[in-house]
């Protein structure tokens, strides 16, 4: 039977390099496990990869550093918004200390019942620090958070929409999304197990313009969900097709994992991934060595110093 075992990894498209490496591994504490290439297209671009102890599907945060190529984004409605990350319920004080030291303003705030802590990235891409109790996914020690504060991995995501109720009627039919919840203007939807990463909040936003649903800086460019095996794979993209949401890609070989692409009604590019059957991470690099060399697909190899000269440098 088909199905979505939560989530597997957000994309974001950020600015320079090191800026979003200062951020997700000097601020968040969050472990670097690869540096690779965007694969669409001909301009060099990094693809950076963070996570949790393990390298979890549902704790990647991913990013593309666009000020290099100069491509700005612009966030809007109708487009995913905001990054929600779980952490420790009874953390969130040692966070809003952590951040303020780090010059990163903090708000704090409660939604859905559920204390919240709200920033942003560099760029402008708006996060929050969702505090959970029970979340079985360990947090990485390694850049200086303790474990009892340490980011579990992605707690969901946040889609800014004219009007939820198209979205509602697609992850309820096509996503088994569940739970449904309101309060004020947000709509809150589960799509498989609460600890994996799988929250879906739907924010009406009138107010803005839509926003760009191309790569460029300042912008969240996907949310991706755990398909788990390629077989349920094909049987969501089969159904969503059937439905009538034809705006869905073939299946796509990104080395760690395998993805198929849709846009959803309320405007976010949603992917359906499946971690690769051949190691995944650690196709390439041994758990203990994730992050620490630079890692191309087979087509770019050929272009390995050119990229490396084109590429901005950057300290982990």
């Amino acid at each position: 039977m088909a199905h979505l075992d939560g989530s597997h990894h957000v994309t974001l498209s950020v600015g320079p390099a090191q800026e979003d490496v200062d951020f997700h591994v000097g601020t968040l504490g969050m472990r670097f496990i690869k540096r690779t290439v965007l694969f669409d297209g001909s301009t060099p671009i990094y693809h950076l990869y963070y996570s949790n102890a393990a390298g979890d599907p549902s704790a990647v945060v991913t990013t593309f550093p666009f000020r290099q190529a100069g491509l700005l984004g612009r966030r809007g409605t109708n487009q995913a918004r905001e990054v929600l990350l779980a952490v420790p319920a009874g953390s969130l004080d040692y966070w809003s200390a952590r951040l303020t030291e780090r010059h990163v303003d903090v708000a704090d705030a409660e939604v859905l019942g559920r204390r919240r802590l709200l920033l942003r990235h560099p760029c402008g891409v708006e996060y929050a620090l969702v505090g959970v109790d029970g979340d079985p996914r360990a947090g990485w020690t390694g850049g200086g958070v303790p474990a009892e504060h340490a980011i579990h991995g992605i707690h969901g995501v946040g889609v800014h929409v004219a009007n939820p109720e198209n979205m509602v009627e697609f992850t309820a039919q096509h996503m088994f999304a569940k739970d449904l919840v309101e309060e004020g203007d947000r709509v809150a939807l589960q799509i498989g197990a609460a600890d994996r990463g799988g929250a879906v909040e739907l924010v009406v936003n009138r107010t803005d313009d839509p926003g760009t649903w191309r790569y460029g800086e300042g912008t969240i460019h996907h949310f991706a969900w755990n398909a788990e095996t390629l077989q349920n794979q094909d049987e969501l993209k089969f159904a969503i097709e059937g439905a009538g949401y034809t705006d869905i890609s073939e299946l796509k070989d990104r080395k760690y994992f395998k993805s198929v692409y849709v846009r959803s009604p309320g405007g976010a590019l949603f992917e359906l991934a499946v971690t690769h059957p051949e190691g995944g991470w650690t196709c390439d690099e041994s758990p203990k060595e994730l992050g620490s060399a630079f890692q191309l697909p087979e087509q770019f190899e050929s272009r390995r110093v050119e990229l490396l000269d084109q590429l901005e440098p950057i300290d982990i």
